[in-house]
């Protein structure tokens, strides 16, 4: 029996080798078939040691080309070295960094294209898991926006500056990530013709934040399908970056296939550039999009498809927001655009008898306006419409402008919602005008004297100081109105705007209903008792009062009962004192950042607060990257704001 027992431990012994051998090579087959789509070197680090860092034989070229162009300008313009350089201190994030590409690499993100076929995308209750996993990954990636040195701090400072976002959390995400699919459950079950129209998705920035642009591009690539995309243009208006030159010119070349470069020789304003844009596209179907963009699951498919059916359908996805401060991926709720008689942009509620069924909530829904930056449009047809207003200068107003051309002149403006693109909403546009004049103005008044024919008098009661401002020659526009045989503004009005309200004499109208179209989840109360210093048995309190925004906050004497050391913490980390106002990392452009009392906004972002570590209490705001801390231990100390490892306050919601 011994000798037939001893092969039988040898045949399991080789079936198991074999089975490693196999398991060994199919991992590594996979990495190698997923490499030959448009998956850069980044998507390929995996992480062997979760505690160690990890890369491949390409890891000089992944610094090189994924990460390093991030020179920034000075106060006096010179140009700094990037902060991957030698400096070496953004590798604490590279074992977090790493795990979520290692995520990303067994499934690209959102039912990607790299290395898939069209019916191997995800389910959607499988996504959700992924989307939890991303979250919650090893290395806690919540910390992404941990500030651990005070170069980290100097970049952070730097990128809201020149960029308005925080781009210290941009550059931890790299070029790739996970974003939850926020589209209705009815549009994964929506099928759409297999042969469509390509697109050339026309891309223009200024002074954009390396990451933002690339991540931009590279999820266009991940979640497009390939033959459905003709080419990325990036237009660049003359940018004064160093790394937006030969340095984005060189990635391209090497990595890039679909994607063109422009560079203007001089600063053309988004219009122009634009327009250039398109006159370079070779798709039958252009869509513009900004430069600090991420595109979700499915996204191209609902526009192109509506574009199909006639080309005067003019579509826009739904704009998801992506948190300046935090770089969270945020649903946007169902709305509209509209506009006010000072001819700014706004959003208005979807009209009630729109959205009667389930399934409207994913057909395609009619705007008065567009928001301005993402839409696609038949090239034909945008060329026969006169494109932008080649008159407009730098921003502002163009969006009002071609949404009144679209509708007066025979075309239709849609939403469509199950197509969906987050996007960074900064808190300020960080570029002007070169000359320093006020462009949306100037544009807002062409349009108005082209469009809108004698209710140019309610923007003038508005505005009453636009009536002596000069707008240039709109002769050709008028021409190109007569040409097309327009209607008037009286009729888009009526027929596509009737919820528009007037301002009286005094430049006043009523409000348009602009309630969205679901309200605010509600908060669960998770923990209510008195915010205590654990390490002076102090308690947190304004130093003005309950009701006070912007109110400093300071420790006092822990009284039970006391109504204004009252906080109540939410399951979402925002921490309300007295039920009235939250807890906020208030901040500027310089970098400086105190805990403050400030309106409840219930966006998480600056107001969210989370507990760093299971032994220190610490409360770390991810939006600052800081842990919440105190300038002295000692009553009516001030709190602030201090790097996590530096801090040594313990803070916890003690029960009444």
């Amino acid at each position: 029996m011994a000798k037939p027992y001893k092969f039988f431990c040898y045949g399991v012994i080789l079936t198991s080798l074999s089975w490693a051998v196999i398991i060994y090579l199919f991992l590594n087959l996979s990495a190698f078939e997923a490499g030959k789509g448009q998956v850069p070197r980044q998507a390929r680090l995996i992480p062997r040691n979760p505690g160690i860092q990890h890369v491949d034989i390409e890891s000089e070229e992944f610094r090189a080309h994924d990460m390093m162009p991030h020179h920034r300008l000075g106060d006096e313009g010179q140009g700094h070295q990037s902060y991957l350089e030698g400096e070496g201190h953004v590798h604490h994030d590279m074992a977090e960094q790493n795990e979520v590409l290692r995520i990303e690499k067994k499934n690209q993100v959102n039912g990607g294209w790299a290395g898939k076929r069209p019916h191997d995308r995800d389910k959607p209750e499988d996504m959700a898991d992924k989307q939890i996993a991303a979250i919650h990954a090893p290395g806690d990636i919540k910390d992404i926006g941990l500030i651990r040195s005070p170069e980290d701090q100097k970049i952070r400072d730097e990128g809201y500056r020149l960029y308005a976002f925080n781009q210290l959390i941009s550059d931890r995400i790299g070029f790739h990530r996970q974003i939850p699919d926020t589209r209705h459950q009815l549009c994964s079950r929506r099928s759409y013709p297999s042969s469509l129209p390509k697109a050339s998705i026309v891309i223009c920035f200024y002074n954009e934040a390396w990451t933002a642009l690339m991540r931009t591009v590279y999820s266009i690539l991940d979640r497009t399908p390939p033959h459905l995309l003709e080419e990325i243009i990036l237009v660049d208006d003359f940018s004064d970056l160093d790394h937006l030159k030969r340095q984005l010119d060189s990635y391209v070349e090497e990595n890039l296939p679909k994607v063109k470069v422009i560079h203007n020789q001089k600063r053309e304003g988004l219009m122009r550039a634009r327009s250039l844009g398109s006159d370079k596209a070779k798709g039958q179907v252009v869509v513009f999009l900004d430069s600090h963009c991420e595109v979700n699951a499915m996204w191209l498919e609902p526009l192109l498809t509506r574009i199909a059916d006639d080309r005067k359908h003019v579509v826009m996805p739904i704009i998801d927001i992506i948190d300046a401060d935090t770089f969270v991926y945020k649903d946007s709720p169902l709305v509209r655009g509209g506009f006010n008689w000072g001819l700014y942009f706004r959003w208005d509620q979807i009209p009630t008898k729109l959205l009667q069924k389930k399934e409207d909530y994913v057909k395609p829904l009619r705007s008065p306006t567009m928001a301005g930056g993402l839409f696609a449009i038949d090239r034909d047809y945008f060329n026969y419409l006169g494109k932008y207003d080649p008159g407009m200068d730098i921003w502002g107003g163009e969006n009002l402008e071609i949404s009144f051309r679209i509708w007066q002149c025979g075309g239709t403006l849609e939403l469509m919602p199950c197509s969906r693109v987050g996007h960074i909403f900064r808190k300020r546009r960080p570029y002007g005008s070169p000359t320093g004049e006020d462009t949306t103005l100037k544009n807002s008044l062409r349009s108005a004297h082209v469009w809108m024919d004698d209710y140019i008098n309610y923007y003038f009661r508005v505005r009453p100081d636009a009536k002596s401002r000069s707008y240039g020659d709109i002769s050709e526009r008028l021409s190109l109105r007569k040409r097309l045989g327009c209607k008037s503004f009286k009729w888009y009005l009526e027929n596509i705007y009737p919820e528009q309200t007037f301002p009286n004499e005094k430049g006043v109208a009523p409000e348009v209903d602009r309630q969205v179209a679901r309200k605010w989840p509600k908060r669960e109360i998770i923990r209510k008792g008195m915010l205590k210093h654990l390490n002076s048995n102090t308690c947190v309190a304004s130093e003005q009062g309950v009701h006070t925004k912007r109110s400093m906050l300071i420790l006092v004497p822990c009284k039970p009962g006391e109504a204004t050391q009252i906080w109540t913490e939410s399951q979402t980390g925002e921490f309300l004192l007295s039920g009235l106002l939250c807890l906020d990392s208030e901040g500027d452009v310089r970098g400086k950042v105190y805990p403050r009392l400030m309106k409840c906004h219930f966006e998480q972002g600056t107001q969210q607060w989370l507990w760093a570590g299971k032994s220190t209490k610490q409360l770390y705001n991810p939006a600052s990257g800081k842990c919440l801390s105190l300038t002295q231990s000692a009553t009516g100390t001030y709190l602030t704001l201090m790097f996590c490892q530096d801090s040594v306050d313990s803070f916890d919601i003690v029960k009444l």
